[in-house]
């Protein structure tokens, strides 16, 4: 076990994970939105990559806290109560704006977690690149049960591109074709899932669903059925469990994203465990 690589990929997961938070409150917001541009007071978003990189902390807001009893609160104005209420209007719940001790950790557990299993192998750094974008997607699909095409198709892309570079270099443990095979597979059937029942589907989940299978697809046909599986069960325990505690009935809607993901997590570890 090289002890170095586990620590520079725990480091990298704790890192990536405090610039999550900012990204989570843009993307929560309604379907027809793209993102939020302002915190809840209504002031703009800025910073590097136009704002989508830092963490979540509104700077103006906390100069505001440290200014003098009396000065004009900006809250109160007409413009920044407009773009606070767009941030949060409609069925979206609230979004805290502000930095998370929870997200980093779990981010840089994951990354433990992959480096443990996977080793000093080129597909690594995939994991690596991935986990972030992973947890992001996770967390907004649990508070507004949307999966952003920002996120997903690019994703897709990537993960694709990416693991195409790392079966060039020496020791990989997987294949680039079953990769990409198995993205399309996993796709179609989410995609079928979605004709049958799209109430129960989202088309999110459909092209979530490309890049996982790509991922699983890396290390073979029976890492993406396991890890594809392990997805549906965990959705299926979490929707049973709901009903048995009558907090949900059987066309409540629930997040589906965060258990496929966290199945396609389960059987990469798998996979990178068998190619060792």
């Amino acid at each position: 076990m090289d002890v170095t690589l586990i620590a520079v990929a725990t480091v990298w997961g704790a890192v990536a994970g405090t610039l999550v938070p900012r990204a989570v409150y843009r993307l929560s917001v309604e379907p027809e939105e793209d993102w939020r541009a302002a915190c809840p007071a209504g002031h703009p978003i800025t910073g590097p990559l136009r704002g989508w990189v830092g963490a979540a902390r509104c700077a103006t807001c906390a100069e505001g806290a440290t200014a003098v009893v009396g000065a004009p609160d900006v809250r109160a104005s007409g413009a920044a109560g407009e773009a606070g209420d767009a941030g949060v209007a409609g069925d979206v719940p609230p979004v805290l704006y502000r930095p998370s001790v929870l997200v980093p950790a779990v981010t840089a557990l994951l990354c433990l977690t992959l480096a443990a299993s996977t080793g000093p192998r080129p597909e690594l750094a995939v994991w690596l690149l991935a986990t972030p974008a992973a947890v992001l997607l996770a967390l907004v699909d649990r508070r507004v049960h949307r999966l952003p095409d920002q996120l997903t198709l690019p994703l897709a892309a990537a993960s694709a591109a990416l693991l195409g570079l790392a079966e060039l270099l020496p020791h990989d443990g997987g294949s680039w074709p079953t990769a990409l095979l198995g993205g399309l597979a996993l796709g179609a059937v989410y995609f079928l899932l979605f004709l049958i029942n799209p109430n129960g589907m989202g088309f999110g989940d459909v092209k979530l669903a490309l890049s996982l299978g790509v991922v699983l697809g890396w290390y073979g046909w029976v890492v993406l059925f396991l890890g594809a599986f392990a997805g549906f069960l965990l959705g299926s325990l979490y929707g049973l469990s709901l009903m048995l505690l009558r907090r949900a009935g059987r066309k409540t809607a629930i997040p589906f994203g965060p258990f496929m993901i966290t199945g396609a997590l389960l059987g990469v570890v798998l996979g990178a465990l068998g190619a060792k």
